[in-house]
Parts: structure tokens; C-alpha cells; sequence
């Protein structure tokens, strides 16, 4: 690899290439984002997706292009991300050049070109336009972080404009709660990652416009995303022990205006609390209790999140301090709560919605 290889080179044949004249405007926050691509159908695609966060018009703080193609090949010295905890295969592997990063996944061929003003998607994007998402939504996180912000691997839910972030160690069931937790009126916030921000009104929990991904347990137990399963799957599905319904690796994308009405999908909300689920099943009594997270650090595992590969500070921002003092001390102006005994998804949605609505 050449030391002038940069992203801008790597990504001006394929601009050039490629014309982008299909548009589509969106609005994550107050982060606006102009999305082209060369291809109409993957352009109507992502309307649909998100519908919730479309805008009319005004300026874009990020210009995103997802050119459709066969998958293509840079001569780079990648670098393979080792899999995650339980895992086996190698699914991505990344670049960094001077001015950004370039990531390539293995098993689609697709890559992603970011750094600067360069936001580039690049390969079958038709046949993967959930990694168009993720990659689109990812812009927004770098964004927040790059403004202070510190990332949750956590759901959220909100009322009135108050917020609460759902954590959980693995296999909790943070997203099945935030939706139990929407059954009694409250809006979505997040699935599965959010960012906690301080200003001056005290935190704020942001989302990410991406629909929950539920699995056939949580499907058959909440009444308002029995639409999102096919009657084949239902039957196949129905009775199943509980312990293998649950560990299913077969997902639904549920769409919150259709699961749930018009308008429940918020991506912004003033932080009142974090709930931290460290529960099981056959625990016994549920109980939710305040504790102070300085110490209890035993729990910031469940809340604390890797940027990943897809964060990029830049060349001129601090790389920002995402130790875990700084997530004490951020969650020092919040209510941090622990949810322990059996695994109870509406006895908890009731009482950590009465914490919320209180």
C-alpha cells in the first residue's frame, strides 16, 4: 500500500464511476443526513425504513453514497477483527489510511469508505441494505460521540420527554422489555445502542434509528407484534419450551408505527434514569432497587459498549475518553437502578414505567 493511499483517492474512481442522482433526506435528531445512490429501488428501500425520520429539506450535516455494485477489490493490508466472545468466524476487517478507515465484510464483500467528508458504501448494497442501515446510523453515532457523548449498550424507552435506558448482560432481554414497556404507553427510543450526552438541562439519552429485531420468544408474548410473524412461523413456533424458543437465532425487523402507532419512535429524550437488568429465570421475586453505580461497578459491563470499527474520531478531535471513570462520573447525575430476581419482562415493565411516569 502506498503512504498516499487516502480515502478520498480510494473512493473518487467509484464517484466518478458511479453517478449517484437518486436522493433521499433524512433527519436523525437534529442531524441531517443526504443519502444518494445510483440505484432507485435501494433508495425506496431506505425511505421505507425510515419512514419515521424523513425531512423535507434544509441543510445535511453528512453526505452518505451507497453506489450498488459488484463487490469490489482495494489492494490494502487489512487487519481482521477478531470475533466475538463465543464466536468463530471472521467477518470483517478493516484499514486505516490518514485520513479515515476502510472496512470490508468478509462474507458480503461489501466496503465501507469513511473519514472527512467521505461516507462511501460500496458493493451489493441491494442484496444488504441492513448494513446501508447500520452504516447510515453509525454516522450518526460517530457524530454524537465526537461531541462528548459516551456509548450504551442499551434499549431505551420514554414518556413526556423522560427517558430511560435499558442495560442488561447478555441474553437479558433489554429490547423485549422496552417493547412490553411501550404496551403501556410509552415511545421507543432505541433498540440496542444509545449515547448519554450532558448539557445544560443535565443528560440526555439519544437513540438510533433502527427497528428492533425480535425473536420468535419475544414475538408470541406480546400481543402488539403478532403481525410481525408469519401464521407458517407461528405454528412451527407455538410449542416450543420456552428455553428453546428464546435461544432461536431467527429474527423479525418490527416496525414501531405498525406494531404500535404513528409517532411512538423518539431519538432524543432527557435522561432520567438507567435500569440495569441482572436477572434469570426462576430467580424468584423481582425486585428493582437504586444503587450507586461508583460502587457497583460490577454492573457497568452491562452498560458500557467498544465503539467498534465503524467510529472514527478524525484526525483533528481528542480521542475522547471512554474509560470506565468516565461512565461513572456521567452516570453520577442519573438514577442508576439494578433489576434482579426472576426474569419478569411485565411485572418490570410496570415498575420501571411507574419510575418513569413518577
Amino acid at each position: 500500500m502506498s503512504t498516499t493511499t487516502t480515502i478520498k483517492n480510494l473512493a473518487a474512481p467509484f464517484v466518478e464511476r458511479f453517478p449517484c442522482p437518486h436522493e433521499l433526506k433524512l433527519a436523525l435528531g437534529g442531524f441531517g443526513v443526504d443519502v444518494r445512490s445510483n440505484d432507485e429501488r435501494l433508495v425506496a428501500w431506505l425511505k421505507d425504513y425510515f419512514r419515521d425520520f424523513l425531512r423535507a429539506s434544509g441543510p445535511a450535516l453528512c453526505d452518505v453514497l451507497a453506489i450498488e455494485c459488484d463487490p469490489q477489490t482495494l489492494a490494502l493490508d487489512y487487519q481482521v477483527k477478531e470475533p466475538d466472545p463465543g464466536k468463530s468466524k471472521i467477518k470483517e476487517e478493516w484499514a486505516d489510511l490518514p485520513d479515515g478507515r476502510v472496512v470490508r465484510k468478509r462474507l458480503t464483500g461489501m466496503l465501507f469508505l469513511f473519514g472527512g467528508d467521505c461516507h462511501l458504501a460500496l458493493g451489493p448494497c441491494l442484496d444488504n441494505p441492513n448494513q446501508i442501515v447500520n452504516f447510515i446510523n453509525n454516522r450518526f453515532i460517530e457524530y454524537k460521540l465526537n461531541q462528548g457523548c459516551l456509548l450504551g449498550h442499551a434499549a431505551g424507552v420514554s414518556w413526556r420527554g423522560d427517558g430511560l435506558a435499558l442495560a442488561g448482560f447478555s441474553g437479558m432481554g433489554k429490547s423485549t422489555l422496552a417493547l412490553h414497556m411501550m404496551n403501556l404507553g410509552l415511545n421507543f427510543v432505541s433498540n440496542d445502542r444509545v449515547m448519554l450526552g450532558r448539557g445544560d438541562g443535565g443528560l440526555t439519552v439519544y437513540g438510533v434509528a433502527k427497528m428492533p429485531r425480535v425473536n420468535p420468544g419475544t414475538v408470541l408474548n406480546n400481543p402488539s407484534l403478532a403481525d410481525v410473524m408469519p401464521d407458517e412461523d407461528r405454528a412451527a413456533f407455538k410449542d416450543l419450551p420456552i428455553e428453546e424458543l428464546w435461544s432461536l437465532e431467527h429474527k423479525y425487523d418490527a416496525f414501531i408505527d405498525e406494531c404500535y402507532g404513528v409517532g411512538r419512535f423518539d431519538l432524543e429524550a432527557r435522561a432520567k434514569g438507567l435500569a440495569i437488568l441482572n436477572w434469570k429465570r426462576g430467580g424468584g421475586e423481582l425486585t428493582v432497587s437504586q444503587v450507586d453505580i461508583a460502587k457497583r461497578r460490577d454492573l457497568l459491563p452491562a452498560f458500557m459498549k467498544s465503539t467498534g470499527l465503524f467510529y472514527d474520531s478524525g484526525t483533528d478531535m481528542p480521542v475522547p475518553d471512554f474509560s470506565e471513570d468516565a461512565y461513572v462520573e456521567f452516570l453520577k447525575d442519573c438514577t442508576v437502578l439494578e433489576v434482579t430476581g426472576g426474569a419478569d419482562f411485565e411485572r418490570a415493565a410496570e415498575e420501571l414505567t411507574k419510575f418513569l411516569k413518577g
